[in-house]
């Protein structure tokens, strides 16, 4: 039986992508103490980057919104990997958002709101959290966002 947050992507008509593994020496997620800490999350999409560049500089805020969209996806897919169900979540404590930005760019929060908007829609209130929107030099393969999270977990 699906559970609540489940119901939500499915009312929401959102799938998880397929969770990635490390592609260096790390883990995707560590569970540890009442936490689920998910690494760095790239806007992935069957396999490839799904939004490159810098934001200002030839992409803008609506493409850097896609980007942190698919980064939050994919960390509730390796959230739902780590857990098994995602109901297990007590609460989102914090994201952290890097944005691949040009000199002068500052609207990194405009970006980073997508992310945090897609994680109330999805996890209602325990979606709710702190969070950090840094602009980057560069980000790896030139992704336009990479978002990490820490959560409360039962």
């Amino acid at each position: 039986m699906a559970g609540e947050i489940e119901a939500r992507l499915k009312a929401l008509d959102l799938v998880l992508p397929a969770a990635k593994t490390a592609v260096g020496t790390y883990v995707p997620f560590i569970h540890i103490g009442g936490q689920l800490i998910v690494s760095g999350q790239l806007p992935i999409k069957d396999g490839a980057v799904a939004f490159a560049g810098k934001l200002g500089d030839g992409v803008d805020i609506e493409i850097g919104q896609k980007a942190a969209r698919l980064c939050a996806l994919n960390i509730l897919a390796q959230a739902k990997v780590a857990l098994g169900d995602l109901d297990r979540i007590v609460q989102l404590l914090r994201l952290n958002g890097f944005v691949n930005a040009a000199p002068g760019f500052t609207d990194h929060p405009k970006v980073m709101n997508a992310a945090s908007d897609l994680m109330v829609e999805i996890l209602g209130d325990k979606g709710r959290h702190t969070r950090i929107a840094v602009g980057c030099a560069s980000l790896p393969m030139n992704v336009a966002v990479e978002i990490d999270a820490v959560f409360a977990i039962n």
